[in-house]
């Protein structure tokens, strides 16, 4: 490792989700020798606001603009990570990909756009391959809990001489509103849908984001309605990060060797309770989610939701970030005929407060622990395995279990 570089740089510092990530790092490691690493962003009087905010006056500040390429291609030059959280990533974040690969600096965001991560693995994987350069998406509540837990469960059972047949996620309970800059991601992805039937067909295709050769399989398209679940026996609804995670648990998959099985099957719904008031709460639960699917660009409803729902850069309040959670549960079967069910908790807003830590976990595993070699555009189980599950456990307060 160069001694002149940052071990990271964190991209987007002054917006909301970068800030969090920022106050997470001062907090649990400080500016030192052991963790070196810089503050980034475009405005020199926001970077060191900053500093000032948080009283740390020797913390780095780095200048670029996601206009100026060349200033990309100097930012990346001066770490070996790169966390960004700078999205639409479709818009602001390919010119910052290639720079990493060029340079050979590694990765890491909280993408959640199915159609650009896809043209990142057609346009790079290949080269930061070869390079052994590690480009990990999605390193935050989307899809860190689904990945790491998939992970986690086939890890606990492979110890056990078992073998994964399927699971099916169900979202049991969380706290916290959307993101301001997930709602501004969902919002573009719809727009490039709509204009590209190409993109169209690559967010209905469950295996979407495979390895060309791999793009298919016996799992089904993303739950887009209220059913009774016989595998928990409640009443589900379409959840809405659905889209993304299930394509990169099975990304991880295939990246893996199929390490799970050719044959393994994966879903995830929102989990809504038995009986009459279960069916009446999917009804509630779906109502957003038809509202979202509703709003398309230029509508009367989607002007309606662009002026109600938060801006990139706005979030919700200390308070209510600290006392948000979310419970994920995984139905779990076996190909010996066992079923079991696992867990993954976070204890705080989803969409921020564990966003931020999961992020910037990642980040330091990039940048500090002893991985190997494997380069490429990467799901966060591939890239970062035990070393990132162990970070989730002691650090970012996910807890993983199998009962």
């Amino acid at each position: 490792m160069a001694y002149n570089k940052f071990d990271i740089i964190v991209w987007g510092s002054t917006g909301f989700t970068g800030k969090l990530v920022v106050e997470y790092l001062i907090n649990k490691y400080g500016v030192s020798k052991e963790l070196n690493w810089a503050i980034a962003g475009r405005n020199i009087d926001k970077l060191n606001a900053i500093r000032a905010n948080f009283l740390v006056p020797n913390l780095p500040i780095v200048v670029a603009d996601s206009n100026d390429l060349d200033s990309i291609d100097e930012m990346t030059k001066k770490a070996n990570v790169i966390c960004t959280t700078v999205g639409p990533y479709a818009k602001l974040g390919t010119g910052l990909v290639k720079m990493c690969i060029k340079n050979g600096t590694h990765y890491c965001d909280l993408a959640g756009e199915v159609q650009w991560i896809r043209k990142i693995i057609d346009n790079y994987h290949l080269e930061a391959q070869q390079k052994k350069i590690k480009i990990v998406n999605s390193c935050g509540f989307d899809s860190i809990p689904s990945d790491v837990g998939v992970y986690y469960i086939e890890k606990q059972l492979s110890a056990k001489k078992q073998k994964l047949k399927s699971i099916n996620m169900r979202l049991a309970g969380a706290k916290g509103g959307i993101s301001g800059g997930t709602y501004a991601s969902l919002s573009n992805v719809r727009i490039e849908a709509l204009k590209d039937k190409k993109i169209f067909q690559i967010l209905k295709n469950p295996y979407g984001l495979n390895p060309k050769g791999s793009m298919h399989g016996n799992d089904e398209k993303d739950l887009k309605k209220i059913v009774f679940d016989k595998i928990s026996n409640n009443w589900i609804a379409p959840f809405v990060m659905a889209s993304i995670n299930t394509k990169i648990v099975r990304r991880s998959n295939a990246l893996s060797n199929f390490k799970y099985g050719k044959d393994f099957l994966y879903s995830e719904a929102t989990l809504c309770g038995k009986g009459y008031f279960g069916m009446i709460k999917a009804y509630l639960i779906s109502f957003p989610f038809l509202i979202l699917t509703l709003a398309k660009p230029g509508t009367f409803l989607k002007k309606i939701l662009d002026w109600i729902l938060p801006k990139p850069g706005q979030g919700p309040n200390k308070k209510n970030r600290e006392t948000g959670f979310f419970n994920f549960r995984f139905y779990i079967e076996t190909n010996e005929g066992d079923n079991k069910i696992a867990t993954v908790t976070g204890d705080m807003d989803p969409g921020y407060g564990s966003t931020s830590k999961m992020l910037a976990e990642c980040a330091v595993c990039l940048a500090k622990d002893n991985l190997d070699e494997l380069g490429g555009v990467l799901t966060p189980s591939v890239a970062m395995g035990d070393f990132l599950l162990e970070r989730l456990q002691n650090f970012a307060g996910i807890t993983f279990k199998l009962k």
